[in-house]
């Protein structure tokens, strides 16, 4: 949702955790603390977030308004993009990847649709909804979100259902610098499980 922050008179995005998911008590505690460790994220290639909260039984997430559009809308709307600016692009989104791996947070869901650019063309790492704290053992949200149409973008152990790391992310770069490059996927198929 858009809002407006009356604190700071400025606006805001709430993402709302689906009500299905807020009847169980482990997901959102493994929510609550995936938020955090996400806010803890600053860096301005990634999409600050600003408050993580709960107001009974909605929890929430208030964060950066980004009214631009995304990486993918951008490859739909003019094709394959220049080696300058698939570089440029490629860059920011590396340099996201490593302040995030640095704090022990593996993306998992690294696709043009998670990428925001605004009209300077510089790229925002959104959706870190389903990102795995490297440390925790079993404590990653795989519900969160729609990730049936990333499977474009999976590693093949993401794909396979397996371990997942820091590479996994990276090969999720590769392919989104691939269709930045030349303005279609390096795998498809009529199914995700084809793909």
């Amino acid at each position: 949702y858009k809002a407006r922050c009356q604190l700071l008179n400025r606006y805001v995005a709430v993402k709302v955790l689906k009500a299905e998911y807020a009847k169980d008590e482990t997901f959102v505690k493994r929510f609550k603390a995936e938020a955090q460790s996400a806010a803890a994220l600053t860096h301005p290639n990634i999409v600050s977030v600003y408050d993580v909260g709960q107001d009974g039984d909605i929890n929430y997430i208030v964060m950066e308004l980004l009214e631009t559009k995304t990486l993918k809308d951008y490859i739909e709307e003019n094709g394959a993009m220049s080696n300058e600016l698939t570089l440029k692009i490629a860059a920011q989104i590396a340099s996201a990847l490593e302040v995030a791996h640095r704090a022990h947070i593996i993306h998992r869901d690294i696709k043009p649709q998670n990428i925001v650019l605004n009209k300077n063309m510089v790229a925002k790492v959104t959706d870190f909804g389903i990102a795995k704290i490297a440390t925790t053992t079993g404590a990653t949200i795989t519900s969160f979100g729609n990730t049936m149409g990333s499977v474009h973008y999976f590693s093949p152990e993401h794909a396979k259902g397996g371990y997942t790391d820091e590479k996994s992310d990276i090969y999720s770069l590769g392919v989104v610098m691939y269709e930045m490059a030349t303005g279609k996927l390096p795998f498809d198929a009529d199914s995700p499980v084809s793909v």
